[in-house]
């Protein structure tokens, strides 16, 4: 169902199919850019500390920090799913000096999700740039007695009660996936909203939660310790950071090639010279082969875009996660 609403326009195929990270469709000439950046800049993250988007973030920065002659800061402000932040920067001035980079879930599922939101994602954020496509793993606990989706489906189906899931937050991208694998799966799963992956991944280890979704880089250091086992990864294509998990698709579950991809906003106003430095300048950062050997270990792809391609990105990809949503029944009052 969703691998034929995705097609060969999804967003793995389209951000790869085209030349690696673009060109940036602005002249560059004009006083903004003469005159940007004169203070620091902070690109405000809706996840937290210590976190894959988090972790992510601060290796841009401070490939920017060198490139722009001024510090670029990272605020960490995590919880309702994206929400706070997102307002905080769509509220700010449109001067050059504060930035969002967030996951899709902006804007591709928070409109469908609630009912009213306190910004217009699409009117109140600008694009900047694409950044990277992510890798989310599903985790057990080390000694679960199953290593793949098949077994712990079977697992689920004869646990005599809900198998308990963690997710970053209501109607995240784990919460839907969750709910996708209760009803391709079978069985009964019940839902249980964290503050970030680390904590829910903390809950799996020591046995109070059953599974949860993950970036590489919360993970590794518990699988490393030997608390906790990754069954699969979501997207279309193995993950660079671990190779040897299959995909959701090539183990069990068709449709689960729908990606998770990172990019960078400004609020609406922002001058277009600013906007076009700040996105050659991102994609100078992650063309660096040394960050983007950091992104591929944190589960990063490096991708990048022009503001009009991260634009056209979202259009196409926002009704693929509204259908999902719909068919998920998921909804946050």
């Amino acid at each position: 169902m969703l691998r034929k609403a995705l097609g060969r326009r999804s967003i793995v195929g389209a951000a790869l199919s085209a030349p690696l990270f673009g060109s940036a469709g602005f002249s560059g000439a004009g006083w903004a850019q003469a005159a940007w950046p004169a203070k620091p800049i902070r690109i405000v993250v809706p996840f937290n500390p210590g976190g894959a988007i988090d972790a992510l973030v601060r290796v841009i920065a401070d490939g920017l920090t060198t490139r722009l002659g001024q510090q670029v800061l990272v605020d960490p402000k995590p919880g309702a799913n994206t929400i706070v932040v997102a307002e905080i920067v769509a509220r700010a001035p449109p001067d050059g000096y504060t930035f969002l980079i967030t996951t899709n879930s902006t804007h591709t599922n928070n409109p469908s999700l609630y009912a009213k939101l306190p910004f217009d994602p699409d009117k109140d954020l600008i694009p900047v740039s694409l950044v990277s496509l992510g890798t989310i793993l599903v985790l057990v606990k080390a000694d679960a007695p199953f290593s793949d989706l098949r077994g712990m489906a079977a697992w689920v189906k004869g646990l005599g009660r809900p198998a308990t899931y963690g997710s970053w937050g209501i109607g995240s991208s784990a919460h839907l996936y969750g709910l996708m694998f209760e009803k391709s799966l079978g069985g009964q799963y019940t839902h249980v909203p964290y503050r970030g992956d680390v904590p829910a991944l903390q809950d799996v280890a020591n046995g109070t939660l059953d599974i949860t979704w993950a970036s590489p880089t919360s993970a590794k250091p518990q699988i490393a310790a030997g608390r906790v086992k990754p069954l699969a990864v979501a997207g279309a294509k193995r993950s660079a950071s671990m190779p040897e998990l299959g995909t959701f698709a090539e183990q069990l579950v068709a449709g689960f090639d729908l990606s998770l991809f990172v990019a960078a906003y400004a609020p609406a106003g922002t001058p277009a010279d600013i906007v076009g430095r700040l996105q050659r300048e991102i994609k100078a950062v992650i063309s660096q082969p040394e960050v983007a050997e950091k992104m591929i270990a944190q589960g990063q792809t490096p991708v990048g875009s022009t503001p009009a391609e991260l634009a056209a990105v979202l259009a196409r990809e926002t009704p693929i996660w509204a259908d999902l949503i719909k068919q998920s029944g998921a909804k946050v009052e």
